[in-house]
């Protein structure tokens, strides 16, 4: 330790982990802990946190408990979903995407409590430390970090019950045993990993799934529903205008019935190695296919095609923890520019696991039926044309195959 750490804000979610970690800083750095809890819709009580956290010695007025559900969705979902962001063609970046936001209150909370360091409960192992703390120093350039899982030596589930033991922290039952999984979970998506899920051949046990029934048990009756967009974002579902949070919420709810947003995946982590998890996302797999299908009408061919080279990269930096950065408000903002006249509805069919895209309309359509029907166009697209079209195009082929005696 460098320097002494006399106030500290702590990521903090009542759990067993950072409850060790809420009294571990206090014993090894001798300082106030200031602990904060995010609501984003994870679907747990978190008011226990409060009690919990008070009973620690925390002081009730350095207690945070913020609903950051409206912010979440509306300043970090939806602008990651209308860049169609996919992590190695698959993940919606659930857990990525929850990182920056947290970061960014907490170092408010620093700011505003006067405290000189942040810490979380992420190991070292993981990619959320490297997302976190690029969050705090990109917001914070000279705030202290204390992670307590690259300095203390309880290396073990049981060496964490021991201390929580010998200092009065409660233990719940569930946690006394070898957990078969770690979860994460916010309005997006839940997430779980480790243990029974680490061997890659093995399938997925049924009792991992909490978002999603399974869509062999969903109903046999297909249900349609209506997204509207505007500007790229969703605002209505079957015509019934909701707000960020609470139109994810209810496609969330439809995505659960028919079972659709799973996901089993083994993914590159940031830090270098290859971990195998399993992704529940119904409602942002709707909202992904659905604001596709309202750019397929809307956006220009080549506006279309540039975005989908963009949106590995997006997909990556978010993934990586770079949501701060330069680059991503440059792709940001490129992006957003491309969603102005990304409005309309599509139509949708969902059914046992998957949903497909049964129709969509726009004021703002470049589809036209007089063009592109095989009836008579009228006119309106002259077939001659293409001969000239394809001799440009072919010249440089001609050239290459005279030259090289094709």
């Amino acid at each position: 330790m460098s320097q002494p750490v006399n106030r500290v804000v702590l990521a903090y979610s009542g759990g067993l982990d950072t409850s060790v970690i809420l009294k571990w800083l206090q014993q090894t750095y001798g300082c106030e802990v200031v602990t904060f809890t995010a609501d984003l819709g994870q679907g747990e009580e978190l008011e226990p946190a409060r009690a919990k956290a008070e009973m620690m010695g925390v002081r009730p007025e350095h207690i945070f408990i913020d609903d950051l559900r409206e912010e979440f969705v509306r300043d970090y979902v939806f602008p990651m979903l209308r860049s169609n962001a996919l992590y190695e063609g698959l993940y919606l970046l659930g857990t990525s995407i929850a990182r920056p936001l947290i970061a960014k209150r907490q170092i408010e909370i620093a700011r505003a409590v006067g405290a000189d360091a942040v810490s979380h409960g992420a190991t070292g192992k993981g990619n959320d430390q490297v997302r976190f703390e690029l969050g705090y120093y990109a917001l914070a350039p000279d705030i202290r970090v204390i992670a307590p899982w690259r300095e203390w030596d309880l290396t073990s589930r049981t060496a964490l019950i021991q201390f929580a033991e010998q200092h009065q922290i409660p233990v719940p039952k569930d946690k006394r045993g070898e957990s078969p999984f770690s979860t994460d979970a916010n309005i997006l998506h839940t997430s779980s990993e480790g243990k029974v899920l680490e061997d890659p051949w093995e399938e997925v046990p049924d009792y991992v799934y909490s978002r999603t029934i399974n869509p062999e048990d969903a109903p046999n009756t297909p249900e349609t529903i209506t997204i509207d967009f505007e500007r790229g974002d969703a605002v209505a579902v079957n015509g019934e205008g909701l707000s960020p949070a609470s139109l994810l919420a209810k496609l969330n709810d439809l995505g659960r019935a028919h079972g659709i947003g799973r996901l089993d995946l083994v993914e590159n982590r940031f830090v270098g190695m290859k971990s195998r998890g399993m992704y529940e996302t119904p409602g942002g797999t709707i909202l992904h296919l659905a604001h596709r299908g309202i750019e397929q009408i809307t956006l220009d061919r080549g506006a279309a095609h540039l975005k989908d080279e963009l949106a590995p990269r997006y997909a990556e930096l978010i993934y990586n923890g770079f949501w701060f950065s330069p680059e991503r408000e440059m792709l940001q903002a490129a992006i957003d520019h491309s969603q102005a006249k990304v409005s309309g509805t599509v139509r949708l069919k969902l059914y046992k696991g998957a949903a497909h895209i049964i129709g969509r309309r726009s004021p703002n359509s470049l589809y036209s039926e007089k063009v592109v029907t095989f009836e008579d166009d009228a006119g309106a697209y002259d077939q001659r044309d293409a001969e000239g079209f394809i001799r440009l195009n072919a010249l440089r082929l001609r050239l290459l195959g005279r030259r090289d005696g094709r």
